[in-house]
C-alpha cells in the first residue's frame, strides 16, 4: 500500500531498468567495442524487465489489482495524446522527407561569404532542426556539409561539427514535433505553445551567446573558398507551416495534418517522390516512432505501480530534503532528468521517466506546468548534447568517418558552445530571472 512517508523499496524497478541498461550499454560500447553500443540494447526489453520486476512486489496487492493500476497509468489522457502525436509527427517527417533540408543548407552557403560559413552552418542546423524536429536526423543531413565547408574554406572539422551538433539541440528543444517537445509538453499538461514560448527565452540567449563566439573565432580566422550545391528551396514550405501553425496555438494535430497534406502535394507535384513510395513513406515514418510510443506505454504502466507502492512519494521526500524552494526544486527537476539522460543516453526516454516524479516535484514546489515542462526538455537536451556516447555525437562521428576523415569526442565537446550556454541561460532563469505570470 502507498505510505504517507513512502516506500524506497518502490523505486527498485527504475534501479533494475538503469543497472541494466546502463551496464549493458558500457559493456557493448567499451568493452566489446560494439559501434553504437548503446543503441544495440533493446530498451523495451530492459523495460520489460523493470515492469516484472514492478509486478513482483507489493505481495499485499493482487495481481488483477495491478493489471487495473497498469491500465489506469496507460490510459492516462496525456499518455494517449502524446502517443497519437508521435505517430502523427512520424508520418509528417516521412512525408517530407530530408531533400528540403539540404536545401536551406546548400542556400544559404551560396549567399553567404565564405568567412561566415560556420556561422551558417549552425544557423541552418537550428532551423532545419527545428522544423524536422530531429537533432539525429539534422546532424545525419547537415554533418556532409560541414565536413565540404572544413575542406573548401579551411575552418577546422571540429569546430565546423560542434556547429551542426550545437544546431541540431537548439530544435531538439524547441520543435513542435520534437518527440521530446512531445513528451514534455503531454507528460507535465500544458499546451505546446506555452511551452515554447517559455523555453524560447532560455534558448534564445544561448543561441546568440553561441553564435557570437562561432564569429569570433571565424573572424580571427584567414578563409577562402565557397560551398556550390543544388537546392530547391519549395520544398520547405510544409516546415514552414508546421512552424507558424505551432507558435500560433493551432491544435497540433490540425498542424501536423496541414505539414502532412501541404508536404504530400509539393512532394508529388515537384516529382521528389512517386505516388506509389508516398504511402510507404507514410508508413516507414509512423514505425519509426513505434518504439518511442511503447516506451511511453511501459514506462507509464511502471510509473503506476511504484506511485500505489508510494515509491514517488519517498523520492520526493528525499527531493525536499535536499533542496529547498522554488528554486531548488527547478534545479532538483532539471539534474533529475540529467541523471535519467546520463544513465540512457536518450532524452526522450529520460522525459518519460522523469514526467510523473516531475509532476508531483511542480505541485510541491508551485512550479507552473509550462516551466515545468521547459525545465525537463532543456536539461535533457543540455546533457544530450555533451555526453560522448549519446546519439548525436555517434551519428556524427560516424559521419565524418564517412567522409574519410577521424575525429574523437573530445575534439568536439570543448567546441560544443551552444549547449554550455542553455546551461549558463537555464541557471539565470532559475536563479535570477523570477517566473512571471500565474501557475498554468
Amino acid at each position: 500500500m502507498k505510505k504517507e512517508k513512502g516506500n524506497v523499496k518502490a523505486l527498485l524497478p527504475i534501479g533494475v531498468f538503469l543497472v541494466l541498461y546502463l551496464g549493458l550499454g558500457i559493456l557493448f560500447e567499451y568493452v566489446m567495442k560494439i559501434e553504437m553500443g548503446f543503441y544495440n540494447i533493446p530498451i523495451v526489453v530492459a523495460f520489460l524487465v523493470a515492469l516484472l520486476t514492478a509486478c513482483f512486489q507489493n505481495r499485499g496487492l493482487k495481481f488483477d489489482d495491478k493489471i487495473k493500476v497498469m491500465g489506469e497509468g496507460i490510459g492516462d489522457p496525456n499518455i494517449i495524446t502524446m502517443i497519437l502525436i508521435f505517430l502523427e509527427a512520424g508520418i509528417f517527417v516521412g512525408v517530407v522527407g530530408r531533400g528540403s533540408a539540404e536545401s536551406v543548407a546548400y542556400f544559404m552557403l551560396s549567399i553567404i561569404p565564405a568567412k561566415f560559413a560556420v556561422a551558417v552552418l549552425f544557423v541552418v542546423s537550428c532551423f532545419v532542426s527545428t522544423a524536422m524536429g530531429t537533432s539525429v536526423g539534422t546532424i545525419t543531413l547537415i554533418t556532409p556539409i560541414a565536413v565540404a565547408v572544413s575542406e573548401a574554406s579551411g575552418f577546422g572539422l571540429p569546430l565546423c561539427v560542434a556547429s551542426v551538433m550545437g544546431g541540431a539541440m537548439f530544435g531538439d528543444n524547441l520543435s513542435f514535433i520534437s518527440d521530446t517537445t512531445i513528451a514534455a509538453c503531454n507528460g507535465q499538461g500544458c499546451k505546446m505553445k506555452d511551452k515554447f514560448r517559455e523555453n524560447f527565452a532560455i534558448a534564445l540567449p544561448a543561441a546568440i551567446l553561441s553564435l557570437v563566439l562561432i564569429l569570433v573565432l571565424s573572424l580571427k580566422s584567414n578563409i577562402t573558398g565557397t560551398v556550390h550545391e543544388a537546392y530547391s528551396l519549395i520544398q520547405i514550405v510544409p516546415y514552414i507551416l508546421v512552424l507558424i501553425g505551432g507558435i500560433a496555438g493551432i491544435n497540433v494535430f490540425l498542424v501536423l495534418l496541414a505539414g502532412i497534406v501541404s508536404g504530400s502535394i509539393i512532394m508529388l507535384a515537384t516529382g521528389a517522390t512517386a505516388p506509389t513510395d508516398l504511402l510507404a513513406n507514410m508508413g516507414t515514418g509512423a514505425s519509426g516512432m513505434f518504439e518511442t510510443a511503447m516506451v511511453a506505454v511501459l514506462v507509464s504502466a511502471i510509473c503506476a505501480l511504484i506511485r500505489e507502492y508510494g515509491g514517488f512519494d519517498a523520492l520526493l521526500n528525499g527531493i525536499k530534503r535536499v533542496f529547498k524552494g522554488k528554486k531548488g526544486g527547478q534545479l532538483g527537476m532539471g539534474l533529475l532528468v540529467g541523471a535519467m539522460d546520463i544513465a540512457t543516453a536518450n532524452n526522450t526516454v529520460a522525459i518519460v521517466m522523469a514526467n510523473p516524479i516531475a509532476k508531483e516535484m511542480a505541485d510541491t514546489y508551485d512550479i507552473s506546468n509550462k516551466k515545468s515542462a521547459s525545465l525537463l526538455d532543456t536539461f535533457s537536451c543540455i546533457f544530450q548534447g555533451v555526453i560522448p556516447y549519446g546519439a548525436q555525437m555517434l551519428v556524427a562521428l560516424s559521419a565524418v568517418n564517412t567522409c574519410g576523415h577521424t575525429l574523437s569526442a573530445f575534439h568536439i565537446i570543448p567546441l560544443l558552445f551552444y549547449p554550455f550556454m542553455l546551461l549558463l541561460s537555464s541557471l539565470v532563469f532559475i536563479f535570477i530571472i523570477p517566473e512571471k505570470g500565474k501557475k498554468a
